[in-house]
């Protein structure tokens, strides 16, 4: 099987090993192996440093070692593909929210700590099931009701207001989907076009797309000179999207590429 069909494979039961395979995807050199690894290693270490308390209580403690060993935020600027790529997350300790989250997760997973991800914009978070808070991946910080507020306006400004969808658990597809989302991202900022138009097909591949998936898409056919395809994805976008403005905007852009079939 190819990379990608062995990430589709693992879904749902294992969302790290599916992340692992997407780093195989960009890096035919890889093996998930390598990293899974590095993995059992950081297992033994953190269950021989986790303090005598019951499972649940385990998830702070857990992020707190992690950071302790230096899992932290990356915050170079800009950011590059390995502060999503899951492999070189291990390897430099350093990562997007997210990453740093998959990795817990994953841990949290092979200690029996209830742990689950939720999909929170701007910045991945952590619950544990059922507690009156959320824990953020890069160090574990307590984040209450106000503090995610704060979090929200801090990146969105002030207008943008707390909702119940923000809070809600994160399945396997939707946080693969995010990763797909920020690597295509970072790669386009990057400048490898056809790396990020990997990570694009595959947001299609793992489960309903939005229009801004098919409106991303539709940008790197534009640069890459794919006019077909790029009509593709713009239809696909004026058949989602419900904004007048944007739906006229989409049919002048449609009037000026050839018609399918054109030959050029």
């Amino acid at each position: 099987m190819t990379p990608r069909q062995h990430c589709l494979a693992c879904l749902p039961s294992s969302v790290f090993e599916a992340a692992l395979w997407i780093c195989a995807e960009h890096d035919p050199l890889f093996t998930p192996d390598q990293t899974q690894h590095d993995m059992d290693s950081l297992h033994r270490q953190i269950d021989a440093a986790l303090p005598s308390m019951p499972r649940q209580e385990l998830a702070q403690p857990l992020l707190r070692q992690l950071n302790h060993l230096g899992f932290q935020q990356d915050d170079w600027n800009p950011l590059r593909p390995q502060a999503a790529l899951l492999n070189q997350i291990v390897k430099r300790r350093r990562g997007q929210p997210l990453g740093l989250a998959l990795i817990t997760l994953e841990l949290a997973r092979r200690l029996d700590i209830p742990l689950e991800g939720v999909n929170f914009p701007g910045h991945f978070l952590l619950r544990v099931p059922g507690a009156d808070h959320l824990l953020d991946p890069c160090g574990g910080r307590r984040l209450y009701t106000k503090d995610c507020r704060e979090l929200l306006a801090r990146q969105f400004g002030p207008d943008m207001q707390l909702k119940a969808e923000h809070l809600v658990s994160a399945s396997s597809v939707a946080m693969l989907q995010r990763l797909s989302r920020n690597l295509r991202h970072l790669h386009q900022v990057n400048d490898d076009l056809l790396a990020s138009l990997k990570d694009a097909d595959r947001v299609m591949a793992l489960g309903q797309a939005t229009t801004s998936d098919y409106l991303a898409r539709a940008a790197l056919y534009q640069t890459l000179e794919c006019p077909q395809a790029e009509r593709f994805d713009l239809e696909h976008a004026l058949l989602l999207s419900d904004d007048p403005v944007q739906r006229l905007r989409l049919t002048e852009r449609l009037s000026h590429l050839p018609a399918h079939g054109a030959v050029h």
